[in-house]
C-alpha cells in the first residue's frame, strides 16, 4: 500500500463528523434490530458496535504505540455498553469513542511508529483506514434506517484509492483464491464520476493484468465503464449500492465488473 493522500487532520475531522453522523443514525428512532441489507449478517445496533469496536482498536493502537496487534478482546469497552437496545447507551459510547480515537490519532500526528496490517506502520495509516471504515459502515448504517447519505469528494475518491491499494496489497502479499484471480491478460474497468468538478479528478481504470492489478487515475476507454455520482460509484465499488441502481449507467461488459466485485477483497 501506499501512505495516505489526504492530510492527516483531514482524516481526523472527517472521523468526527461520520462519528456525529453515524449517532445521528442510532438516535434518529431507527429500529435498532433491523437487519443491515448490504451486512445481512448484521442488525443495525451489531453494526453500530462493530464500527465503535474498530475506532477503539485503533485508538487503543495508537495510544500505547503498539509494536504488534492487540486483540479486539483487550480493547476496553471495545464491544460496547453492556445494555442491548439502548439506543441512549450506545450514543453515549459512539460519543466517547469518537473523542478517544480522535484525540489519540491527533496527538499521534501522521508518522508516529504503529503496528498494522498493511505495509504501512504508522499512526497516520489508521486516521486513513479508520475514516473510511467508518464512513463505509455510516452507509450501510443509512441503508437500514432508510436515510439519505451522502459524503465529501475528496473522502469518497481516497476511499476508491485506498479500496484499490488494499486489493493491491492482498493480492500482493497473501495466498487468497478470490484476490488472486483478478488477473487478466488486458482487460480493464473505468470508473467515472459524473458530478465532480475537473480538479477532482474522479476517474479511474483499473487493469487486470498478469503480474496483478493496476489501476490509475485518468479517463481511458475500457473494458467496461461504470458512470454516476461520485458517491454512488464509491458505494457500488464497495458494493453497497446495486449495479441496477437507476442512478448509475454501465457500458461494456458488465460481466467484468461483476467478477471485479466479486472477487475484490480485503482478504
Amino acid at each position: 500500500m501506499t501512505t495516505p493522500t489526504l492530510a492527516h487532520d483531514r482524516y481526523c475531522d472527517e472521523i468526527a463528523h461520520q462519528v456525529g453522523q453515524l449517532r445521528a443514525v442510532v438516535t434518529s428512532g431507527a429500529d435498532l434490530s433491523a437487519t443491515v441489507p448490504t451486512c445481512p449478517d448484521w442488525s443495525l445496533e451489531r453494526l453500530v458496535r462493530h464500527t465503535g469496536g474498530a475506532l477503539r482498536w485503533a485508538d487503543t493502537l495508537v495510544r500505547t504505540r503498539a509494536e504488534e496487534n492487540i486483540g479486539r478482546d483487550q480493547v476496553p469497552l471495545g464491544g460496547g455498553p453492556e445494555a442491548q437496545g439502548d439506543a441512549g447507551a450506545l450514543d453515549a459510547w459512539l460519543a466517547e469513542t469518537g473523542e478517544l480515537v480522535g484525540a489519540a490519532l491527533r496527538e499521534a500526528g501522521p508518522d508516529t511508529m504503529v503496528w498494522s496490517w498493511s505495509g504501512i506502520h504508522t499512526s497516520g495509516f489508521w486516521a486513513r483506514r479508520m475514516a473510511h471504515e467508518i464512513t463505509v459502515h455510516r452507509a450501510d448504517a443509512a441503508l437500514a434506517a432508510g436515510l439519505p447519505y451522502e459524503v465529501e469528494a475528496d473522502i469518497a475518491a481516497d476511499a476508491i484509492d485506498e479500496w484499490l491499494q488494499i486489493v493491491e496489497f492482498v493480492q500482493r502479499t497473501q495466498p487468497h483464491k478470490a484476490a488472486n484471480e483478478l488477473r487478466g491478460t488486458g482487460s480493464s474497468i473505468h470508473l467515472h464520476a459524473t458530478d465532480t468538478a475537473p480538479e477532482v479528478n474522479a476517474e479511474w481504470v483499473v487493469e487486470l493484468t498478469e503480474k496483478g492489478v493496476v489501476w490509475r487515475r485518468g479517463h481511458e476507454k475500457a473494458t467496461v465503464a461504470l458512470r454516476g455520482p461520485l458517491t454512488d460509484v464509491m458505494l457500488a465499488f464497495y458494493r453497497r449500492l446495486p449495479l441496477d441502481s437507476p442512478r448509475l449507467e454501465i457500458l461494456g461488459e458488465r460481466e467484468l465488473l461483476e467478477f471485479w466485485l466479486r472477487r475484490a477483497t480485503f482478504g
